[in-house]
């Protein structure tokens, strides 16, 4: 499912340079490719990263997996996109040179730069934004020992997205007290936190847990780029995928992780479709629709994978590309970004450009898991397995 939420999400942006017309012809209303493949990869992390975390048994270990499976090809591709505009032959994505570029790298490397009101370097980066305050979280919900309560923490995620993410402010703290200050104070707090959450002393590791998990929490309340209830919706959501999993593997009741997975995806289109009206009137139907839908069919999509094909040989089409699909998403935007660099962005309808630019990303994304993800992820596992190191 991750590999194909990753091709989709490529596909949705590659078509509007390489087939535009026929991608008019083919889009319908009710649904927005790109949303429905990160849904798909929210709920898919959600259902795998705690149980990682809870294998591991020790949050040192789970960090330490986490920055390996993701820094190594995250930099690489950050790199890939900086390096036209070093050579000055094009600007940054969103206007980013704009900011201090201290600020911008330590957002980056935080990973938080979506929640810290600065600009993406590379335009799908802002989930990984959603995933580090999901593992922040999951952190804190594990020292606290709260960490089987999946459900209900899901459920209040989505009802706070529908009662009160209206309400709250989209980067209230960059905008009051400036971005610079912010991202700094994020950084040492972030540190902080990680660095005590790792000790083996339980009263530091709590406090750590805890203090990122509220720093998490607070930047996606008050600070985030999207409207608060979308990042809401986007947490619980995950929440959900965990609840699944607990109640797949006899953890919490399976009318529980029913009744959780229904109540998160009736508020999350009720959500969407609420503060739809705050919209101007011609995009406001627009937004609903496609929102509407592309929720609906994303939780279509896991309930299928999860039901019908967990106990069977899955394809080794599908789990290879399932393996690169970090790769993918985090590759298409770069590999798109040189193919206009270099001109090969044609002017009219080009369906074996398309093809040409699948086929590149594809073999791109195996070189990469090949020589990038894989090598650093055995690292890691090496890293963990040394104890207190």
């Amino acid at each position: 499912m991750r590999g194909v939420a990753a091709l989709v999400v490529a596909l949705h942006h590659a078509t509007y340079y390489f087939v535009p017309a026929a991608r008019a012809r083919v889009e319908v209303s009710w649904l927005e490719p790109g949303k429905y493949g990160v849904l798909v990869f929210f709920l898919v992390s959600g259902y795998i990263v705690p149980a990682s975390l809870e294998r591991h048994g020790r949050v040192r270990n789970f960090w330490i997996s986490r920055l390996f499976r993701i820094y190594p090809l995250l930099l690489v591709a950050c790199a890939l996109t900086l390096l036209p505009f070093l050579l000055g032959v094009r600007g940054l994505r969103g206007g980013l040179e704009q900011y201090n570029p201290v600020t911008a790298t330590l957002a980056h490397l935080t990973m938080l730069q979506d929640v810290l009101a600065v600009p993406n370097a590379i335009n799908v980066l802002w989930t990984l934004s959603y995933e580090m305050v999901f593992y922040l979280l999951v952190v804190a919900l594990f020292v606290t020992g709260a960490h089987r309560r999946s459900a209900p923490v899901a459920l209040l995620f989505a009802v706070a997205a529908l009662a009160v993410g209206a309400l709250l402010p989209t980067t209230l703290l960059s905008r009051t007290a400036g971005v610079d200050l912010v991202v700094a104070v994020s950084t040492v707090v972030l540190v902080a936190a990680i660095a005590a959450a790792v000790t083996d002393r339980p009263v530091l590791r709590v406090a750590g847990g805890v203090l990122g998990g509220v720093l998490a929490l607070g930047l996606v309340v008050v600070n985030g780029r999207a409207g608060a209830w979308e990042g809401l919706v986007i947490l619980a959501v995950m929440f959900t995928g965990t609840a699944l999993y607990r109640a797949e593997h006899g953890q919490i009741s399976r009318r529980a992780g029913a009744l959780a997975a229904g109540g998160v995806l009736v508020a999350a289109i009720a959500a969407g479709c609420w503060n739809a009206r705050t919209l101007p009137a011609d995009q406001a139907s627009a937004f609903a629709s496609y929102w509407s839908g592309s929720v609906l069919l994303a939780a279509l999509t896991f309930a299928a994978g999860w039901a019908l094909l967990r106990h069977r040989r899955i394809p080794r089409v599908l789990t290879g590309l399932g393996t690169i699909s970090f790769s993918v998403y985090l590759l298409h935007p770069v590999l798109l970004m040189a193919f206009d660099q270099f001109g090969f962005i044609p002017e009219r309808e080009d369906p074996l450009r398309l093809l040409i630019f699948v086929v590149m990303l594809l073999v791109l994304s195996w070189a990469a898991y090949r020589w990038i993800e894989a090598p650093a992820q055995n690292l890691g596992r090496r890293l963990a397995r040394r104890g207190r190191t």
